[in-house]
């Protein structure tokens, strides 16, 4: 990473660390994971399952909410600003600013996934009395989810880069829900036939699958997690989130900003 995306990388986690709303969803997380531990309490042998379920799902939900709100604005919100043009205007390539603008998204991210996460494995320990092996795969859960996040915000940003907040908000959420039932999609489209068959089969393929990054059940019930789907979803993760912030810097580079 050269100086000048690490320093537009800086700047980016400072302001999006100064946004209140950002606070406001990693209490409200943070709240959830206690709650999970109050509904525990009530439920007879399954407190362990309902923290895990709870607590994964809050930091999931809240951290999608985080990379959408905050993704969509990044370059929008430079161009309102007018501030872009002066960053433009010094020697900064375009593909540098949209670098720099993703890196310090995700470095927020994984801070609060950091804090989200630490909320989690006290409210277990606090209903298990200690942690065990089997919580690796909770560990594992929360790094699928982390991953989500990367593809997330490219997908935010890849929006922001061309579109405004409001269209981008809407297609980076409408493509969290498809990518969410991705499987699903894939089993509709053995089901078609002809043209509808290939349609339904590129669908499938050309939005994120994050169904396969969510293994909230088996850390929930304790199963393990094999390396190689771990290995497997990490290049995942990586190739998909590197093709769309290609995608973003391509369109960005062909952008008219006068």
């Amino acid at each position: 990473m050269n100086s000048r995306v690490l320093h537009i990388a800086v700047n980016t986690f400072r302001e999006a660390v100064r946004d209140r709303v950002l606070y406001n969803l990693i209490a409200f997380a943070l709240l959830m994971s206690a709650a999970a531990v109050l509904v525990g309490m009530i439920s007879i042998n399954i407190e362990r399952l309902v923290v895990v379920h709870l607590g994964l799902t809050a930091i999931s939900f809240f951290g999608t909410v985080i990379a959408i709100f905050i993704g969509i604005g990044l370059v929008s919100k430079e161009i309102e600003k007018r501030t872009l043009y002066t960053v433009l205007s010094r020697p900064v390539r375009r593909w540098e600013f949209i670098a720099g603008k993703f890196c310090g998204l995700t470095g927020t991210l994984v801070v609060n996934t950091f804090f989200m996460a630490i909320g989690v494995f006290l409210a277990l320990a606090y209903v298990s009395h200690h942690l065990n092996s089997f919580d690796f795969a909770v560990l594992v859960a929360v790094y699928f989810i982390v991953l989500q996040f990367l593809i997330i915000t490219a997908l935010a940003l890849f929006f922001s880069s061309f579109s405004s907040p409001l269209l981008s908000a809407i297609f980076a959420f409408a493509l969290f829900v498809i990518g969410s039932f991705a499987e699903d999609l894939r089993g509709f489209a053995g089901m078609t036939h002809g043209i509808a068959r290939w349609l339904a089969t590129g669908a499938a393929y050309l939005v994120p699958n994050l169904s396969a990054l969510n293994i909230v059940n088996q850390a929930g019930h304790g199963q393990g997690v094999g390396a190689g789907l771990i290995l497997f979803n990490s290049a995942y993760a990586l190739v998909y989130t590197l093709a769309v912030v290609s995608a973003a810097v391509v369109v960005f580079e062909r952008r008219n900003l006068k």
